[in-house]
């Protein structure tokens, strides 16, 4: 089980889960049993599906789930996913169908690295995991997308930038080095000796900054439509 919870990434899930969060409360009206079920598939699509297949490629998280349980969580994952989204096309319209198709398009190229990886880069990544929970919550709910939204995928994308710039130091740190040998001298004629833990705590320590802020504030706005 603590690897499977490994899998989930409950962290960084929550945080792309506030981006569906904030771009459906920003619509001008909240069907509240839209919002669950886009949160529902985005947890699907992104929480489950994509974080199994980017373990399958190169076993980023070190677990020892067998290749074929990854498979299917992932192939689950997504199937559920567009049975959810497919649902919506009802209420929404065929226009969400192209949303559909685009997330499961996402979820493959990004995390398999298909096509030489293009998508697998800071970019790809803000769009896909920032900018992309934000404009499909909103169409969802207002089935139109405005400038609200994109001003709201822009901000989700700065955000999602920034933690590309911190995470992607930190699981090197954390994956890849055993040893930082070094020293700081301060004017005062100060040492300070540098470690991997010294390099990586400021990292972490913002890291979590950005994605609790990030939940803090779907958490304001889910409160701001309820009471």
């Amino acid at each position: 089980m603590r690897e499977w919870w490994t899998l989930l990434h409950p962290p960084y899930t929550l945080w792309h889960l506030s981006y569906v969060v904030i771009g459906g409360c920003l619509a001008p009206e909240v069907d509240w049993s839209r919002l669950l079920k886009t949160v529902a598939a985005f947890f699907l699509a992104v929480g489950v599906s994509a974080h199994a297949l980017d373990e399958l490629n190169g076993r980023p998280l070190g677990t020892q789930i067998p290749g074929w349980a990854l498979i299917s969580v992932a192939a689950l994952g997504l199937a559920g996913a567009v049975v959810l989204g497919a649902d919506g096309v009802r209420d929404v319209g065929p226009e969400l169908i192209a949303f559909i198709v685009a997330g499961v398009v996402l979820v493959l190229a990004y995390n398999l690295e298909l096509w030489g990886g293009r998508l697998h880069n800071d970019v790809g990544f803000a769009l896909a995991w920032g900018a992309f929970p934000v404009v499909v919550a909103y169409f969802a709910q207002a089935g139109r997308i405005d400038a609200v939204a994109v001003l709201a995928a822009a901000g989700a994308v700065g955000l999602s930038i920034a933690q590309r710039a911190l995470s992607t130091p930190a699981r090197h740190l954390r994956r890849r080095v055993a040893r930082v040998e070094g020293i700081v001298e301060l004017r005062d004629g100060g040492i300070k000796t540098i470690v991997v833990a010294n390099l990586l705590e400021p990292l972490e320590r913002a890291l979590r900054a950005l994605g609790w802020a990030t939940v803090a504030l779907a958490l304001a706005m889910l409160a701001a439509r309820l009471l």
